[in-house]
This record gives C-alpha cells, structure tokens and sequence, in this order.
C-alpha cells in the first residue's frame, strides 16, 4: 500500500499546535510531530521538519526558502539584477539541503520565477550561471517541472555561450536532472538538438573536468530505460545517434587522454562508455579506437581507486559482448587485471559483481579463455566474493553465471571447481536468494551435481503442480 502524504501546512499547523497549545519548547514540538505522524504511517519525504519562529500572533510565518523565493521574485519584478544573483545563490543552497526544500518551492511556482530569472539574465553568462545553478538544484529529483520553454531555454543557452565553461557544465546538470527518470524529457531534448552540443562541449572544453564530467552523464542518462511511466523508451536509438552521428565514442576516449590524474572524470567517461556499446560493432570500434588499451592500462596504474575499477570492469563486461573483443581483452593481460582489481577490492560487493560478470563474458562461449581463467585462480577468486558476500544477491548471480560458464564447454573443469567448495556456496545461493535459483541450477547441472528438477506441468489433465 501507498504510503501517505500530507502538505506543508499541515505539519506546520502540528508543529505550531505542540509548541502553543502544549507549550513544547521549538524541539521537542518537532520530534513530537515527526513521530505522530510516522507513527500514522505518514511518509515525510516531502515536507520541510524544521522550527519556524512562530508566535500566537503570527501564523503565517514562512520557511526560509520561501522568504528567499519571494525576495527573488520581487528583485525580478524590479529587474534588480544584482539582488537577482545574490538571492538565486541563496536559493541554491536551500534547495541543496534535501528534497524536502526543493519540493516545497516547487509547489510556491519556484520554477517559472527561477525560468523567468534566467530569460532576464540571458546577455550575461556570469549572473546567468547562479540562475541556471538555482534551476539545476530545483530540477533535482523533479523532472516533471521542466516544460517547452524550459528545455527551449537551456538549449538556446548552450548554443548562445558555448564559450563559457562553468554555465555549460551548470546547464549540462540541469538537463541531467531533469531526463532521470523522464523518458519525454529524453526524447523531446535528443529531438531538439542536444546531442551534438554534448559531443561538441566536450570537444570544446577538453581540459574542464566539470565539462567533461556533467556532459558524459548527460550523454549516458539518454541511454537509459527508468521511467517506468512509458512502455518502452528509445535507448538503443539514442545510443546508436550518439556513436554514428556525433561521433560519441571516439570523443569520450580521446577526453579520457587529458585526465589520466583525475579518477572521478575517467570513472564518468568508463561508465558511458558501457552504456554506448549496444550494438557488436560498437564494441569492436572502442578496441579500434584505442579504448581497450588505454582502459588495460587504466587499471594498472588505479587499481587503488575502487569506483574507478569498477567503471572499468563494466566496461570490459560491455565490450565482451563481442566474441573477437573478449580475446583481444584477454590477449591484452585484462584476465589477470580483473583478477588483481578482485583481489585487492574483495571487500566491495560491487568490484566483485562486476569481476565476476567481466570474466563470465571472456568465458562465454571461449573454452580456451575458461583454461586462461583456470590457471590464473579464476575460480577460487570467484568462490571467495561469494564467501565474502553471501547476502549480496548480484554477486551471487554473477558467480554462479561465471562457474557454469567456465564448465559448459570444459567439463574437465568441474571436479576442480568442486573440489574448491563450489557446491556448498552454489546451493547456500540458491536457498538464500529467489532470483539465484535458476543461474544456481544451470551452474549446479554442468558441474555435475545432483539437482532436483520438478516437472511442473506433464500435459495431462490435472491442476499445475505447485
């Protein structure tokens, strides 16, 4: 059941009771509102728990960030550009608190009077920057606010000051904000043109981290499929228009070259590098390109950066979607990488979901890539991130996937394998984990063991069995 919600007001008029009614100091009438209402089931997400200033004589008394919501708009009303820039800097950071704030604004039209602002401040890209920043900061978590003249303004600010470092990573963010999760976002926006202004930046801008950064996670949110609002999203054809018509992929690893001192940039660019190859011949352009090699060497040299080895092992697993890409990985020392990046991250269930998915695509179809693995430790590596997190259901998965792919074309395997302990931690994965079963299954039968398969429906009369 839906949990639910209630308005601002109301908690407020709570609060307020409790502190004049009940004569509660500001404190303890605030916790004492939290919990009536939690305890009603009342989901608070939305709404502002902090003290106002009330008194018996003034009930209406505003939340700080919509005092500076309404000093914003009567500095619009004036034009009074410099109030404009001093207030927007304060809207920011009130929306920057939680989602609470920026929810409460939204609901006072936050966004036309923020929208209005920034159509004022066009001429000038250093006021516009704090009006694009107040835009960003509201749009997050709320992409439905986001409308025609809104998508309009922040294409005609990327094509007006493509120039200006800060105010396109500022504007890259609030697009990025407003497309999680919004499919129509994505859609109207890649119709409208911003896919090469994304690229283009990057290209432009090669040495901004912050360019670089916000662009690459703008180019990889149009690959996704989250907005569960819309039976099927364009995706794939995003991602197709971002590598054979801008140009995507040879643009993300040339950037990568000019940030080899900077992990957060590279773990941006490895991500959206994943999430771009769909498609076998993307796969084998980013080897032609020179990205596998600059990733083999990536890892060698930030095998401590633990989100960075991540990133890179996604996109090995990505890229070995291609059959002759998995050898060149291979060829290129990548096997023993990810088996070192495994080692020396054994405590992060992510490094060890991605490792074990990583090898489990090498191993796929490629006996002679299982015998690589093997005789690396492959397999005893891969039982320890089980051992390690037993509770963790993807790291499960991926191992139970990877031990039934080293022995499906090379059953020589299996008695080692079982020897290591395999079975327990296979069944101990299928009990533990509903969504394990079937991978567990599939990796119990090629290893040999004995496996209980019920016979769910013979074709005879009679009801399913259950």
């Amino acid at each position: 059941m839906a949990s639910r919600r209630i308005t601002q007001e109301t908690f407020d008029s709570v609060v307020r009771e409790n502190m004049i009614e009940f004569e509660m100091e500001p404190e303890e009438a605030l916790k004492e509102a939290i919990q009536q209402f939690e305890s009603q089931g009342v989901d608070l997400v939305n709404v502002v728990k902090t003290v106002q200033n009330f008194s018996s004589d003034d009930s209406n008394q505003k939340h700080h960030v919509l005092q500076v919501l309404d000093a914003l708009q009567k500095a619009l009303d004036m034009l009074a550009l410099d109030e404009m820039e001093e207030h927007l800097t304060h809207f920011t950071e009130q929306c920057s608190l939680n989602f609470a704030h920026r929810h409460l604004a939204a609901e006072k039209s936050a966004y036309s009077t923020v929208l209005s602002s920034c159509r004022t401040m066009m001429s000038d890209g250093q006021r516009l920057l704090k009006g694009v920043q107040g835009l960003a900061a509201l749009l997050d978590g709320q992409p439905d606010l986001l409308d025609l003249e809104g998508q309009h303004l922040l294409l005609d600010i990327l094509k007006q000051h493509q120039e200006l470092a800060a105010l396109n990573a500022a504007t890259f963010r609030a697009i990025h904000h407003s497309c999680l999760k919004h499919e129509q976002n994505r859609q109207d926006l890649v119709q409208r043109g911003v896919l090469p202004l994304l690229t283009g930046a990057i290209v432009r801008h090669g040495t901004s981290a912050d360019v670089v950064r916000e662009a690459a996670g703008v180019l990889r949110v149009m690959t996704y499929d989250d907005d569960i609002r819309v039976p099927f999203g364009h995706a794939h054809d995003h991602a197709k228009m971002i590598v054979m018509e801008n140009n995507g992929l040879r643009v993300i690893i040339e950037a990568a070259k000019a940030f080899t001192e900077n992990p957060t940039v590279l773990s941006e660019l490895c991500c959206t590098l994943s999430r771009l190859a769909v498609r076998n011949e993307f796969c084998q352009d980013i080897v032609d390109l020179g990205g596998l090699n600059f990733m083999v060497a990536l890892l060698a040299d930030c095998i401590e950066h633990r989100e960075l080895v991540r990133q890179v092992l996604g996109a090995f697993r990505a890229i070995a979607g291609n059959d002759e890409v998995k050898d060149a990985i291979v060829n290129a020392g990548g096997t023993d990488l990810i088996m070192l990046a495994m080692n020396r991250h054994m405590g992060s269930p992510q490094v060890c979901e991605q490792g074990c998915a990583a090898l489990s695509m090498l191993a796929l179809r490629k006996p002679e890539n299982c015998r690589v693995i093997m005789e690396a430790g492959g397999a005893f590596l891969t039982l320890q991130a089980m051992k390690s997190h037993p509770a963790e259901v993807n790291v499960q998965k991926q191992a139970c996937m990877l031990l039934r792919n080293l022995v499906a074309r090379k059953p020589d395997f299996s008695q080692l394998i079982l020897e290591l302990g395999a079975e327990v931690l296979i069944r101990q994965a299928k009990a533990t984990h509903q969504d394990c079963e079937d991978l567990a299954k599939a990796a119990l039968r090629d290893l040999g063991c004995n496996l209980e398969l019920r016979e769910l429906w013979t074709g005879q009369k009679g009801d399913i069995s259950r």
